[in-house]
Order: C-alpha cells, then structure tokens, then sequence
C-alpha cells in the first residue's frame, strides 16, 4: 500500500492507496514546531492496523521543515526514504514557469491528476490556504496560473486587523444581502471568492483564446463552487490521487488511463 502526504500550510492530509483506490483519507494540523517522532505517532496512530501494510511514503509539500519531518518519519516507520515530488519527478507534462522550481509540489500533483483525469487542457482551482489556479494547455505544458489568499486566511485577516468584526466558520450563504455582521462578513468572502474565481478563469479564457474544462478541489471547494459559473466540477481528493500517480511513476508503475 502506498501512503500519500499532502503537506500544506494549515494541514497535513494522508491518503491511503491500494492500487489505484484510495482506502481513506485523514488531516492532521500542521505545526513546525513538532518533531519527526510526534509526527510518526501520530501517522501511525491514524492508520492502525493498516501501518504494516504500508510499503511506501509519498510526498508532495509546501513546507519545507515539515517535509524533512515526514521524510525522517519515513524512515521510522517504514524503513526506507519518502519518495518526495517536486519539479524534476516525472510529472507527465513541460513546466513552462519561471523558475520550474518555484512551482508548490500541491500544485504540480494538481495538474498531473487533472490531466490523467480530464485531459488537456485543464484548469485546477484548490481552495486551500491560499486559492491558486493553474492552467495545462493544449500541448500538455503547465503555463502557471494565479495565487490569491483563501477563504479562512481572508477571513482571519479581517478578524485581525478589524476592531468589531469577528472572526466566523464560512459557510454557504443564505442571501447575498447579510442582514447581520457574521451574514455580510460570510457573504462578502464566500460569494466574493466565487466572483474573484469566476472573473479570473473569464480572463484566462480569454487569454487562451478557448473555454477550457476547470476542475476545483481543496477543503472550501464544497462552500465556494456551488456559487461560481465556471468551475463547476468538484473532485476532493485530487491532490492525493496526483500524488498516488506521480509516486507511481517514479516507481515505474504508469497509472492506467483518464477519466472523463
């Protein structure tokens, strides 16, 4: 069984593969602070039973402390290095960004996932801890995309910096008028990602000169796509299957075909 790890920002996310098929899925927070050994407990703590089957880590992850983390957790309990993913692992298709290096690995496993599944071209949207979006053309070349502040880091920032205003679970809206301060705050950053969403894969449009297939995932996509025009297709464990294919083809073991 392969074990894959989403390493972001706000949570560590763990999906567990036999095969092709993902057999669960947990989120741990994500936390510098501990240590490879907290981690490794806590890793085998949610698997159980399922830790001995285990025969590889996979990795792909925004934070560099914890990625070190991981791959010393690795060794724990598995006994062999994570197989760890970034520019150079065999993504199934061109970087054409600048510097390829300075693309987020959550983003590259995107990608690779939509491909494999929708085919080309693709845009991905992840609303994570920062929203980003990412375009593959035609010819299978990854063109970059947009980086924007998510929902819950949007909201904690008007908490923070606001003296009155406070900080609420977003939640899909009842109305777009808020009759209340916590139904304008929810309003103002569920419907007003959905419109920063829309607006920008208009603009993408454009620029290819195409309507392309956009596919959304990451923890918000349930509260923020059912409000968009354009992205309307929801596939939750995106990353994690992107992960499951990459780590598979570093191990020579090609993914069988798209999903449409």
């Amino acid at each position: 069984m392969l074990l894959a790890v989403d390493i972001g920002n706000t949570n560590v996310t763990l999906g567990l593969f036999r095969g092709e098929k993902l057999t669960g899925s947990w989120r741990i927070s994500s936390d510098s602070r501990r240590t490879a050994d907290e981690y490794a407990h806590q890793v085998a703590g949610v698997l159980g039973k399922n830790l001995r089957r285990v025969r590889t880590m996979a990795v792909a992850s925004v934070v560099p402390p914890l990625e070190a983390a991981f791959r010393q957790s690795s060794r724990d309990l598995f006994g062999d290095d994570a197989v760890v993913i970034d520019h150079d692992s065999p993504l199934g298709f061109r970087i054409g960004y600048s510097p390829p290096s300075d693309v987020g690995a959550d983003r590259l496993v995107n990608a690779a996932a939509a491909l494999e599944r929708y085919g080309a071209p693709v845009i991905v949207v992840d609303f994570g801890t920062a929203v980003t979006l990412d375009v593959v053309d035609r010819h299978r070349v990854y063109l970059g995309g947009a980086i924007a502040p998510g929902l819950e880091l949007a909201g904690e920032s008007l908490f923070r910096r606001t003296a009155k205003l406070p900080q609420i679970a977003p939640s899909i809206p009842g109305a777009v008028i808020g009759r209340s301060t916590r139904e304008s705050i929810n309003s103002g950053l569920v419907l007003g990602m959905a419109a920063m969403v829309d607006g920008l894969l208009e603009r993408f449009f454009a620029e290819l000169k195409a309507r392309v297939r956009v596919v959304a995932t990451g923890g918000a996509a349930g509260v923020v796509v059912p409000h968009c025009r354009l992205a309307r297709t929801v596939d939750p464990d995106l990353t994690l299957v992107g992960i499951r294919i990459v780590a598979s083809r570093q191990a020579g073991c090609p993914p069988r075909a798209r999903r449409r």
